[in-house]
């Protein structure tokens, strides 16, 4: 083909929505030596079968605005290209018919309205004004969204397509990729059918075909197909195009108009997984048999409240299968395993809502190097190593599934796939009352029953106050009062080693760690505006190695932003150990009586200060100790070879008898970090936030002249001050229960949102995390001359603002 392109700038594999609008949007950036190949015609894999609702809100500000930018694009793609693309911003209603469901549409809307959404809470006969025709018998309330809506899968596709085509980017049908050229770890281009395309980036968008040709240049991507399924009905009396769409949770269904007939749907709770063994060879523009007995089961929910579909005559029973993962959000970004390797994939059946935002972040993604705001729910690096096994992502992937429509209850864990990843002391915990949750696979004690006094290790949910906070106050008070234990094996644990590894952690680290052997350093890790794209604790074990800890949940991210910014020609190497070493947490005011009659190690203050590390001895084990709390006691992590975890936890727990050490959970860290005001990265902090919007610029080395990654913008800021400021609420009423993403209101304007929120047991306040926002810079005077209230599921609550520790704010307690 003369045409054929031999080289270009990117290479987009895969011609569904999320393919084209990142071809779409790349284009629109200048990028005009784009190439989109897909194996047959564009919409012919999950596209053209997918619904086409176009919802917005989602518990993350960041993914609502993503999915706000879609609405954005598909109001005005029709008159930008003279493609019909079957958008219709009618609104979408979502029912609740019982109370804690009522609760949760409440929250929802409190959430709305912290994200900038108009999310209207309606009565039952409001609702059914909208959709008449609906029975409300055993409805409790609604809320109506106006602003989303549905579009046609197949025409909004097209045009995007002939949008990118239009801004100078090249879109080749029936042209199957057959091998991506990877030499020495670099992209160098696509084989094709046709031919050879040179390229650096490839962006591979295939849907569930994504998994498997990732795979071939050694990038995982944790999606599975799942069979989805949904009716379409002949025209029915009473259904008009201005008919919103609707979500009916309870019943697990949805619902919207199409051609005066209605499209019915749902997430039943035994969803099938599809092609077990692969994907069948020349599977494309095809749907599956359709399940009627499967399909039953959301007739008879929708039946009662949708009477209409009794008699409504079906044009069809749509079955295609869809790509689904293990968390129920869809994966966007650059590969950690791979440089220039791109992924947009796996939506969950809400690739037309997602489709023209996440195909804008992607483009920006590759364009620019970082995307356009923190997107760490949908982040490919959010992964790690269960996910690796197939089974184990289509056996978590099927729970998410089944939880479609379930109530999003706080704190709720996972069941599937556990346990997987477990500390050698799980068997000891699960023995002495532990209730575990999970986190990357990692089983973590999240709170210890009481069982001789009847105490089930079991969680219930509620919006209330739940089961487990009798358990949690049990162990913030010895926290604070004696002392307890943590397991924290699960922490993600790196060692950076080689003569320059001083020189690039100082590029990389924000704060000073040219440091002597045994100095610990608490940092953040910066981008090029200055936001956190890292939290962690680095130890110099050596003069030429240092060990770095950080959350379990971010090993993957952390390890990945750590070793793609070491300096080129640099000589350092950073190896992930986190498996080598378990993590015993003693932390409360007895902790030093404790450590002491295990060891023959001086841990006194003057001996062993604060910010510290040294190796010391505990029953045979040499043991790296670190005197460092993230609960606000003295205290030290415990960091030792797996296999002396049960020989030094026993002696421990021997020694804290008559010290009054219990075992403690994540729970309690929670409770105790957030009245000691201890930020969590990927909540509290994120890449859109800096340090000193933060209140962490103290931990920046400015005042010399050492260059790391991030200075320009934070040095800017601290001149030219901040717009934004991390403060801390706290309420005087212990029966309403405070939830992240409860608005912030200042003199009676919205100003931000709670990013954490929990009870605090020492002070007996319910205590939030959030930032005040304003279009001017503020400064410390701003913040604590307001008269501030939080609203929660809509209801307005008086609170205090703080900008120090509520608790402890001398760190007398930390330090002595």
């Amino acid at each position: 083909m003369s045409d054929f392109p031999t080289s270009a700038k990117a290479v987009i594999i895969g011609g569904g929505i999320v393919g084209c609008s990142t071809a779409y949007h790349l284009a629109k950036l200048g990028w005009t030596e784009v190439v989109l190949l897909e194996r047959k015609k564009l919409t012919s894999g999950t596209t053209f079968h997918a619904a086409g609702l176009v919802g917005q809100l989602r518990s993350s500000a960041n993914i609502t605005q993503l999915l706000g930018e879609s609405v954005r694009l598909y109001r005005t793609l029709e008159e930008e290209t003279g493609l019909g693309t079957g958008w219709k911003m009618n609104g979408g209603l979502r029912l609740a018919c019982n109370e804690e469901r009522w609760t949760e549409v409440k929250r929802q809307a409190t959430t709305a309205r912290s994200f900038g959404l108009d999310m209207q809470l309606l009565t039952p006969s409001e609702a059914q004004e909208l959709w008449p025709l609906m029975t409300v018998d055993d409805v409790v309330g609604a809320a109506f969204l106006p602003t989303d809506g549905q579009a046609n899968p197949s025409d909004i596709t097209q045009a995007l397509a002939k949008g990118a085509r239009m801004s100078g980017a090249s879109i080749f049908e029936d042209t199957k990729v057959t091998e991506i050229d990877v030499q020495d770890g670099v992209i160098k281009g696509v084989k094709t059918e046709k031919g050879y395309i040179a390229c650096e980036k490839v962006i591979l968008c295939g849907g569930q075909w994504t998994r498997a040709m990732a795979a071939t240049v050694g990038v995982n991507v944790p999606l599975v197909p799942v069979e989805h399924q949904y009716m379409v009905t002949e025209r029915i009396d009473g259904v008009t195009p201005d008919l919103p769409t609707l979500r009916d949770p309870d019943r697990l269904t949805y619902y919207k108009e199409d051609v005066g007939g209605l499209v019915m749907g749902g997430y039943e709770p035994n969803p099938i997984p599809w092609a077990l063994d692969g994907i069948p060879k020349g599977f494309h523009y095809t749907l599956l048999s359709s399940n009627f007995d499967h399909f039953e089961q959301l007739m008879e929910l929708s039946l009662p409240r949708v009477p209409a579909l009794e008699t409504a005559g079906i044009k069809q029973l749509v079955n295609g299968p869809e790509s689904f993962t293990p968390d129920g959000n869809f994966i966007l970004g650059e590969a950690p395993e791979l440089k220039n390797f791109y992924v947009g994939a796996g939506f969950n059946a809400y690739g037309i809502a997602a489709g023209g935002g996440a195909g804008m972040a992607l483009a920006e993604w590759v364009a620019k190097g970082e995307p356009p705001y923190d997107l760490w729910p949908v982040d490919i690096r959010r992964f790690g190593r269960p996910h690796f096994d197939t089974d184990w992502v289509r056996t978590r992937t099927m729970e998410a599934y089944a939880k479609h429509y379930t109530m999003a209850w706080p704190s709720e864990e996972h069941s599937s796939g556990r346990p997987c990843r477990k500390s050698p002391l799980y068997d000891t915990l699960l023995s002495n009352g532990a209730c575990f949750g999970e986190k990357l696979g990692w089983e973590r004690p999240n709170w210890f029953a009481d069982t001789a006094a009847g105490e089930e290790a079991k969680d219930v949910y509620t919006f209330g106050t739940p089961n487990w906070e009798t358990a949690v106050a049990r162990e913030h008070k010895a926290a604070r009062e004696a002392a307890v234990l943590f397991d924290q094996t699960s922490f993600a644990k790196f060692t950076l080693k080689g003569p320059d590894a001083e020189e690039a952690l100082s590029w990389i680290a924000a704060n000073d760690v040219k440091k002597p052997v045994g100095s610990l350093v608490y940092t953040q890790m910066l981008n090029d505006n200055g936001g956190i794209e890292c939290d962690l604790t680095c130890v110099r074990v050596r003069q030429d190695e240092y060990y770095i800890v950080t959350g379990t949940g971010y090993a993957t991210h952390d390890f990945d932003w750590i070793e793609r910014n070491i300096p080129k020609g640099l000589n350092a190497q950073l190896v992930d150990v986190t498996s080598a070493w378990s993590v015993l947490s003693l932390m409360g005011p007895r902790a030093r009586d404790i450590l002491a009659a295990v060891t023959n190690d001086d841990v006194s203050n003057d001996g062993f200060p604060f910010g510290t590390a040294k190796t010391i001895g505990i029953a045979g084990c040499p043991v790296r100790a670190l005197r460092v709390t993230y609960v606000g006691e003295l205290g030290w992590e415990l960091h030792l070879p797996v296999e002396y975890a049960t020989t030094v936890y026993a002696a421990l727990k021997a020694a804290g008898a008559e010290h009054g050490l219990i075992d403690a959970g994540y729970r309690a860290i929670e409770s105790l970090r957030l009245e000691k005001g201890y930020r969590a990265w990927a909540g509290d902090i994120s890449p859109d936030y800096t340090p000193f919007e933060a209140g962490l610029g103290w931990a920046c080395k400015l005042r010399g002249n050492q260059p790391f990654k991030g200075r320009e913008a934070v040095e800017a800021q601290r001149s030219g001050g901040v717009k934004r400021m991390l403060a801390t609420f706290t309420t005087d009423d212990p029966d309403t229960v405070i939830c992240s993403r409860s608005t912030i209101y200042r003199n009676g304007t919205r100003v931000g949102y709670l990013a954490s929120a929990g009870f605090g047991h020492t002070l007996g306040k319910w205590i939030g995390m959030g930032y005040i926002r304003s279009d001017d810079v503020i400064d410390r005077d701003f913040v604590l001359s307001g008269d501030y209230e939080l609203e929660v599921a809509t209801q307005r609550i008086p609170c205090s603002v703080s900008l120090a520790p509520l608790y402890d704010p001398k760190m007398e307690r930390v330090k002595a």
